[in-house]
């Protein structure tokens, strides 16, 4: 990996799984068809549902399900190290590496028996049922998540800026799906992931070494919304509007768009 230690934004270096911990969330279960390519490779958006399957799990196993039932994902990073194939078991690790009074950063490790790795955080914001808005975590909710960080004012900072048509490679049509809708009446988090293997299936080139992708939330999207790709490629040289790290490779920007909304924004990149 050339991420670098003490860099931030998307460049930054996630923070290695504090083993053995006794709050690290450390559970198993195998790869099923529907989780995989046709070459057999655990994708990108199967492997955010593992991610949010776990949180729940983890959630239900701390005892808070009933108490902290909501919480909205806002910016998910995944390192796909290398690849997880099929007939596999899964271990998957989680732990919070950083914490707010609304919202925590919690890491998850996926990882294949036969090998394979791939590495993850997401930024989770509570929500209250009635408001609909961040909501403060219980005390003894926090106190749990910080034994495996030492970050407890976490913000909010956005790495990713919209693209805009006019200078568009390329521009598509997305249909939203009566099936994409999860139960909150958004488009699940996890089909933001199909847009960005749809893209990764036309650059075989990317999937041979180690890859990171990043999606940052700004607005949910709704059945019947026109959603719209944009595509944009920042070749090496031109991507310091990343940060300095990444001023040596291509990056390319995906923005979801409705409209004149920006839904989403997602960065792909070489490790």
């Amino acid at each position: 990996m050339s991420t670098t230690p003490g860099a931030t934004g998307l460049a930054k270096a996630m923070m290695p799984v504090p083993d053995p911990h006794p709050d690290v969330f450390d559970i198993q279960w195998p790869l099923r068809v529907a989780d995989v390519d046709r070459e057999g490779r655990l994708k990108f958006d199967a492997a955010t549902r593992h991610i949010q399957d776990i949180g729940t799990d983890q959630l239900r196993e701390m005892g808070y399900e009933d108490t902290h039932p909501l919480w909205i994902v806002r910016r998910t990073m995944i390192d796909m190290i290398e690849p997880v194939v099929f007939k596999d078991m899964l271990r998957l690790r989680r732990w919070c590496s950083g914490t707010s009074n609304r919202w925590c950063e919690m890491r998850v490790r996926i990882e294949g028996r036969k090998g394979g790795l791939i590495e993850s955080e997401a930024f989770w914001i509570n929500i209250n049922r009635e408001t609909q808005g961040p909501a403060r975590i219980s005390d003894d909710f926090i106190e749990g998540l910080r034994r495996t960080t030492d970050e407890n004012r976490l913000r909010w900072k956005p790495y990713l800026r919209a693209g805009s048509r006019e200078d568009a490679e390329h521009i598509r049509d997305y249909p939203v799906r009566v099936s994409d809708i999860d139960i909150f009446d958004h488009m699940n988090n996890s089909v933001y992931w199909s847009v960005v293997e749809d893209y990764l299936y036309s650059q075989p080139e990317l999937m041979s070494a180690p890859v990171r992708v990043t999606i940052e939330h700004d607005l949910p999207v709704a059945l019947g919304d026109k959603l719209e790709i944009i595509r944009h490629v920042h070749p090496a040289g031109s991507t310091d509007k990343f940060g300095e790290e990444l001023s040596d490779r291509t990056v390319t920007t995906l923005t979801y768009a409705v409209g004149n909304e920006t839904k989403a924004v997602a960065a792909i990149f070489p490790l």
